[in-house]
């Protein structure tokens, strides 16, 4: 059986970035969340971060990522591995359960790491490290959906109170069938 390295290109980028990334620091950083005595075989450190590098590499799911390790040599070669291997390399879960095991510091390290290969290898210069760009569209925001029932009900509100600060008198204000409707809105919204 013919190993990897013999095999691969090695112009490749993901070859050559397995041997830029210092692999031992990894090893150090997340070393001591195992313990060797306590339950089945830890999956090597290697594995899991290589995992996640490809991952948030590619955009893909837990479940894609493992899945494409199988069908790409480059990926197991950059995962550690020596041989190709046929099966899966582990349980698609096993990713979610070690970025929780490693919490957000250990991901922090794994951004760590990549920043200091981008400045060794030159794929990154340390200007561009001094101004960062933050995409805010992605972010969450507190705004709510132009056809919500609750936007209807404060107009309805502030409407009223408006009219009253005018002097305008309502034939009907629709306080009680407003919340009644709120209400049904929000049933009807739960049950689809």
């Amino acid at each position: 059986m013919a190993h990897l390295e013999q095999i691969l290109d090695h112009n490749h980028p993901l070859f050559k970035l397995a041997h830029a990334i210092d692999w031992p620091e990894f090893e150090q950083a997340f070393g001591k969340l195992y313990d060797p005595g306590q339950g089945r075989p830890a999956k090597p450190i290697r594995l899991m971060v290589g995992l996640h590098y490809l991952k948030h590499a590619y955009n893909l799911s837990d479940e894609d990522a493992v899945a494409r390790w199988v069908e790409n040599p480059y990926w197991q070669y950059f995962c550690g591995f020596s041989h190709f291997e046929h099966e899966l390399p582990i349980d698609p879960s096993l990713m979610t359960k070690w970025r929780k095991k490693v919490k957000a510091e250990g991901m922090e390290k794994l951004l760590q790491v990549t920043i200091k290969t981008g400045l060794k290898t030159g794929a990154v210069k340390k200007a561009q490290l001094k101004k960062v760009a933050v995409d805010a569209t992605v972010q969450e925001k507190a705004i709510t959906f132009p056809t919500d029932a609750k936007l209807y009900q404060r107009m309805r509100q502030k409407l009223i109170k408006k009219a009253a600060e005018c002097g305008i008198t309502l034939r009907q204000s629709y306080v009680r069938k407003g919340k009644q409707a709120l209400v049904m809105h929000d049933r009807y919204a739960h049950a689809r």
